[in-house]
Protein backbone atom coordinates (compact mmCIF):
# COMPACT_ATOMS: atom_id res chain seq x y z
CA UNK A 1 0.00 0.00 0.00
CA UNK A 2 0.91 3.66 -0.39
CA UNK A 3 0.93 6.54 1.91
CA UNK A 4 -3.07 6.70 1.00
CA UNK A 5 -3.99 3.23 1.91
CA UNK A 6 -4.01 2.59 -2.18
CA UNK A 7 -2.75 -1.06 -3.30
CA UNK A 8 -0.94 -0.64 -6.43
CA UNK A 9 -3.48 -3.08 -8.33
CA UNK A 10 -5.98 -0.53 -7.46
CA UNK A 11 -3.98 2.65 -8.40
CA UNK A 12 -3.50 0.43 -11.91
CA UNK A 13 -7.23 0.19 -12.28
CA UNK A 14 -7.94 3.71 -11.72
CA UNK A 15 -5.26 4.41 -14.55
CA UNK A 16 -6.85 1.91 -16.38
CA UNK A 17 -10.21 3.80 -15.87
CA UNK A 18 -9.17 6.83 -16.70
CA UNK A 19 -7.99 6.05 -19.76
CA UNK A 20 -11.02 4.27 -20.82
CA UNK A 21 -12.99 7.27 -19.99
CA UNK A 22 -11.00 9.42 -21.78
CA UNK A 23 -11.43 7.61 -25.05
CA UNK A 24 -15.14 7.81 -24.77
CA UNK A 25 -14.84 11.06 -24.11
CA UNK A 26 -12.95 11.47 -27.38
CA UNK A 27 -15.32 9.98 -29.33
CA UNK A 28 -17.93 11.80 -28.06
CA UNK A 29 -15.83 15.03 -28.98
CA UNK A 30 -14.80 13.76 -32.18
CA UNK A 31 -18.33 12.92 -33.10
CA UNK A 32 -20.63 15.36 -35.42
CA UNK A 33 -23.11 12.50 -35.89
CA UNK A 34 -24.64 9.76 -33.16
CA UNK A 35 -27.08 6.96 -33.12
CA UNK A 36 -30.21 7.97 -30.99
CA UNK A 37 -31.79 5.10 -29.18
CA UNK A 38 -35.30 5.39 -27.54
CA UNK A 39 -38.14 3.10 -27.03
CA UNK A 40 -41.26 3.35 -28.98
CA UNK A 41 -44.16 5.05 -26.42
CA UNK A 42 -46.53 2.50 -27.72
CA UNK A 43 -45.94 -0.68 -29.53
CA UNK A 44 -48.42 -3.28 -30.82
CA UNK A 45 -48.48 -6.46 -28.44
CA UNK A 46 -49.01 -9.92 -29.92
CA UNK A 47 -48.11 -13.67 -29.25
CA UNK A 48 -44.13 -14.62 -30.04
CA UNK A 49 -43.37 -15.58 -33.43
CA UNK A 50 -46.34 -13.18 -35.02
CA UNK A 51 -43.50 -10.83 -35.98
CA UNK A 52 -45.58 -7.67 -34.07
CA UNK A 53 -43.57 -7.98 -30.85
CA UNK A 54 -44.47 -7.67 -27.52
CA UNK A 55 -43.64 -4.53 -25.41
CA UNK A 56 -41.85 -1.09 -26.24
CA UNK A 57 -39.49 -1.51 -29.48
CA UNK A 58 -36.22 0.00 -29.36
CA UNK A 59 -36.43 2.83 -31.78
CA UNK A 60 -33.11 4.68 -33.59
CA UNK A 61 -32.00 7.44 -35.55
CA UNK A 62 -29.30 9.70 -37.02
CA UNK A 63 -28.74 12.79 -34.89
CA UNK A 64 -26.68 15.34 -34.52
CA UNK A 65 -23.35 15.14 -31.89
CA UNK A 66 -22.32 17.97 -29.61
CA UNK A 67 -21.32 17.87 -26.35
CA UNK A 68 -20.92 20.05 -23.05
CA UNK A 69 -17.09 20.76 -21.68
CA UNK A 70 -17.51 17.55 -19.17
CA UNK A 71 -18.43 15.38 -22.13
CA UNK A 72 -22.18 15.14 -21.55
CA UNK A 73 -24.11 14.40 -24.77
CA UNK A 74 -26.10 17.77 -26.25
CA UNK A 75 -28.83 17.40 -28.65
CA UNK A 76 -31.29 19.24 -30.76
CA UNK A 77 -34.52 17.33 -31.09
CA UNK A 78 -37.91 18.39 -32.73
CA UNK A 79 -41.21 17.51 -31.22
CA UNK A 80 -42.22 16.28 -34.69
CA UNK A 81 -39.35 13.92 -34.81
CA UNK A 82 -40.50 10.41 -33.94
CA UNK A 83 -37.59 9.98 -31.39
CA UNK A 84 -38.53 13.00 -29.11
CA UNK A 85 -42.42 11.40 -29.35
CA UNK A 86 -40.67 8.30 -27.73
CA UNK A 87 -39.60 10.59 -24.63
CA UNK A 88 -42.87 11.46 -23.00
CA UNK A 89 -42.99 7.49 -22.10
CA UNK A 90 -39.83 7.22 -21.20
CA UNK A 91 -36.71 9.53 -20.41
CA UNK A 92 -34.08 6.82 -21.05
CA UNK A 93 -31.88 6.55 -24.20
CA UNK A 94 -28.62 5.42 -25.72
CA UNK A 95 -25.95 6.84 -27.62
CA UNK A 96 -23.94 4.73 -30.26
CA UNK A 97 -20.98 6.92 -31.08
CA UNK A 98 -18.88 4.97 -34.20
CA UNK A 99 -15.04 5.91 -34.85
CA UNK A 100 -14.30 3.14 -37.02
CA UNK A 101 -14.51 5.50 -40.22
CA UNK A 102 -11.31 4.59 -42.05
CA UNK A 103 -10.83 1.21 -40.85
CA UNK A 104 -10.48 -1.71 -43.87
CA UNK A 105 -11.84 -3.75 -40.87
CA UNK A 106 -14.52 -1.94 -39.14
CA UNK A 107 -14.88 -4.26 -36.00
CA UNK A 108 -11.30 -3.54 -34.68
CA UNK A 109 -12.20 0.28 -34.71
CA UNK A 110 -13.53 2.02 -31.17
CA UNK A 111 -17.33 2.60 -31.01
CA UNK A 112 -19.08 3.27 -27.89
CA UNK A 113 -22.37 3.37 -26.42
CA UNK A 114 -23.47 5.32 -23.88
CA UNK A 115 -26.78 5.35 -21.52
CA UNK A 116 -28.43 7.66 -19.83
CA UNK A 117 -31.33 9.82 -19.01
CA UNK A 118 -32.49 12.87 -21.45
CA UNK A 119 -33.72 16.38 -20.31
CA UNK A 120 -34.74 19.74 -22.19
CA UNK A 121 -32.17 22.40 -21.21
CA UNK A 122 -32.03 25.96 -21.54
CA UNK A 123 -28.60 26.46 -20.28
CA UNK A 124 -27.43 29.35 -22.77
CA UNK A 125 -24.18 27.65 -22.98
CA UNK A 126 -26.11 24.17 -24.19
CA UNK A 127 -27.15 26.05 -26.74
CA UNK A 128 -23.46 28.07 -27.55
CA UNK A 129 -21.79 24.95 -28.25
CA UNK A 130 -24.30 22.92 -29.57
CA UNK A 131 -24.56 25.76 -32.67
CA UNK A 132 -20.56 26.23 -32.48
CA UNK A 133 -20.52 22.70 -33.73
CA UNK A 134 -23.67 22.78 -36.46
CA UNK A 135 -24.01 26.44 -36.97
CA UNK A 136 -26.32 25.41 -39.88
CA UNK A 137 -28.53 24.45 -37.14
CA UNK A 138 -29.13 28.43 -36.19
CA UNK A 139 -31.86 27.96 -38.74
CA UNK A 140 -33.92 26.52 -36.98
CA UNK A 141 -33.24 26.07 -33.41
CA UNK A 142 -35.36 28.64 -32.77
CA UNK A 143 -38.81 27.50 -34.38
CA UNK A 144 -41.00 26.67 -31.91
CA UNK A 145 -40.57 22.85 -32.27
CA UNK A 146 -37.23 22.57 -31.29
CA UNK A 147 -35.71 22.36 -27.97
CA UNK A 148 -32.19 21.66 -26.89
CA UNK A 149 -31.53 18.62 -24.68
CA UNK A 150 -29.13 17.14 -22.24
CA UNK A 151 -28.09 13.81 -21.54
CA UNK A 152 -26.99 12.39 -18.16
CA UNK A 153 -24.90 9.53 -18.58
CA UNK A 154 -25.43 6.48 -16.51
CA UNK A 155 -22.74 4.43 -18.24
CA UNK A 156 -21.05 4.09 -20.81
CA UNK A 157 -19.75 0.44 -23.02
CA UNK A 158 -16.89 0.67 -24.84
CA UNK A 159 -15.47 -1.57 -27.51
CA UNK A 160 -11.80 -0.20 -28.06
CA UNK A 161 -11.23 -3.45 -31.00
CA UNK A 162 -11.44 -7.17 -30.87
CA UNK A 163 -11.57 -8.61 -27.21
CA UNK A 164 -11.03 -4.74 -25.57
CA UNK A 165 -14.56 -4.51 -23.98
CA UNK A 166 -15.17 -2.48 -20.90
CA UNK A 167 -18.47 -1.07 -19.29
CA UNK A 168 -17.90 2.13 -17.27
CA UNK A 169 -20.17 3.98 -15.05
CA UNK A 170 -21.03 7.69 -15.64
CA UNK A 171 -19.16 9.25 -13.24
CA UNK A 172 -15.79 7.48 -14.81
CA UNK A 173 -16.42 9.23 -18.22
CA UNK A 174 -17.33 12.32 -17.09
CA UNK A 175 -14.86 15.30 -16.64
CA UNK A 176 -15.35 16.49 -12.54
CA UNK A 177 -17.17 19.74 -12.08
CA UNK A 178 -14.22 21.29 -10.79
CA UNK A 179 -11.77 20.57 -14.04
CA UNK A 180 -14.50 22.56 -16.47
CA UNK A 181 -15.63 25.08 -14.71
CA UNK A 182 -13.05 27.51 -15.12
CA UNK A 183 -12.70 26.72 -18.71
CA UNK A 184 -16.27 26.98 -19.72
CA UNK A 185 -16.50 30.34 -18.09
CA UNK A 186 -13.66 31.37 -20.44
CA UNK A 187 -14.05 29.19 -23.30
CA UNK A 188 -16.48 32.47 -25.53
CA UNK A 189 -13.15 34.58 -24.74
CA UNK A 190 -11.07 32.63 -25.76
CA UNK A 191 -12.56 31.12 -29.16
CA UNK A 192 -12.63 35.31 -29.70
CA UNK A 193 -9.21 36.08 -28.82
CA UNK A 194 -7.49 33.49 -30.78
CA UNK A 195 -9.77 34.03 -34.31
CA UNK A 196 -9.14 37.84 -34.00
CA UNK A 197 -5.97 37.87 -33.03
CA UNK A 198 -4.03 34.45 -34.01
CA UNK A 199 -5.64 33.61 -37.31
CA UNK A 200 -2.22 32.38 -38.24
CA UNK A 201 -2.10 29.71 -34.97
CA UNK A 202 -5.27 28.41 -35.64
CA UNK A 203 -4.10 27.64 -39.46
CA UNK A 204 -1.19 26.48 -38.76
CA UNK A 205 -2.87 24.13 -35.94
CA UNK A 206 -4.76 23.15 -38.81
CA UNK A 207 -2.16 21.93 -41.54
CA UNK A 208 0.86 21.13 -38.76
CA UNK A 209 -1.28 18.97 -36.34
CA UNK A 210 -4.32 17.59 -38.52
CA UNK A 211 -2.67 17.67 -41.96
CA UNK A 212 -5.28 19.95 -43.09
CA UNK A 213 -4.86 22.85 -45.96
CA UNK A 214 -6.20 25.87 -46.67
CA UNK A 215 -6.52 29.14 -44.78
CA UNK A 216 -9.07 30.96 -42.76
CA UNK A 217 -9.48 28.06 -40.45
CA UNK A 218 -11.42 29.26 -37.45
CA UNK A 219 -11.63 28.18 -33.87
CA UNK A 220 -14.99 27.03 -33.15
CA UNK A 221 -15.06 25.58 -29.40
CA UNK A 222 -12.59 24.88 -27.01
CA UNK A 223 -13.30 22.47 -24.02
CA UNK A 224 -10.47 21.25 -21.29
CA UNK A 225 -9.21 18.41 -23.69
CA UNK A 226 -9.46 20.28 -27.03
CA UNK A 227 -10.45 22.71 -29.63
CA UNK A 228 -12.63 22.25 -32.69
CA UNK A 229 -11.61 23.83 -36.08
CA UNK A 230 -13.89 25.13 -38.74
CA UNK A 231 -12.96 26.05 -42.30
CA UNK A 232 -16.40 26.03 -44.19
CA UNK A 233 -18.50 22.68 -43.62
CA UNK A 234 -15.15 21.05 -42.51
CA UNK A 235 -14.66 20.42 -39.08
CA UNK A 236 -11.88 18.93 -37.39
CA UNK A 237 -10.71 18.18 -33.60
CA UNK A 238 -7.18 18.60 -32.02
CA UNK A 239 -6.95 17.24 -28.76
CA UNK A 240 -4.60 18.75 -26.03
CA UNK A 241 -1.61 17.20 -24.73
CA UNK A 242 -3.44 17.06 -21.63
CA UNK A 243 -6.31 18.14 -19.64
CA UNK A 244 -6.67 21.89 -18.64
CA UNK A 245 -7.54 22.52 -15.29
CA UNK A 246 -6.98 26.17 -15.77
CA UNK A 247 -7.21 28.88 -18.17
CA UNK A 248 -3.55 29.33 -18.00
CA UNK A 249 -2.97 25.41 -18.58
CA UNK A 250 -4.78 26.60 -22.20
CA UNK A 251 -2.95 29.51 -22.86
CA UNK A 252 0.32 27.91 -22.13
CA UNK A 253 -0.53 24.95 -24.66
CA UNK A 254 -2.00 26.67 -27.63
CA UNK A 255 1.09 28.57 -27.52
CA UNK A 256 3.35 25.04 -26.90
CA UNK A 257 0.79 23.64 -30.03
CA UNK A 258 1.55 26.64 -31.94
CA UNK A 259 5.17 26.47 -31.87
CA UNK A 260 5.10 22.22 -32.81
CA UNK A 261 2.11 22.90 -35.56
CA UNK A 262 4.53 25.58 -37.19
CA UNK A 263 7.67 23.04 -36.95
CA UNK A 264 5.63 20.51 -38.23
CA UNK A 265 4.53 22.92 -41.24
CA UNK A 266 8.17 23.62 -42.00
CA UNK A 267 9.46 19.98 -41.96
CA UNK A 268 6.76 18.76 -44.62
CA UNK A 269 8.07 22.08 -46.93
CA UNK A 270 11.28 20.39 -47.20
Amino acid sequence: MNDSGERPEDQDQAATNEDQGRQVRALIRGAVTATLGTLEAAAPAGPPGTGTGRGPAPYCSLVLGACDHDGSPLLLLSTLARHTANLGGNDAVSLLYDGTGGYDEPLTGPRATVLGAIAPTTEPRHRDRFLARHPSAAQYADFADFSFYRVTLREAHLVAGFGRIVTLAGEAVLLPSGVVTAVAAAEADIVEHMNADHGDAVDAYARGLAGREGSGWRMAACDPEGIDLRLGSTLIRIAFPAIAETVQDIRTMLVDMAQEARQAARRSDN
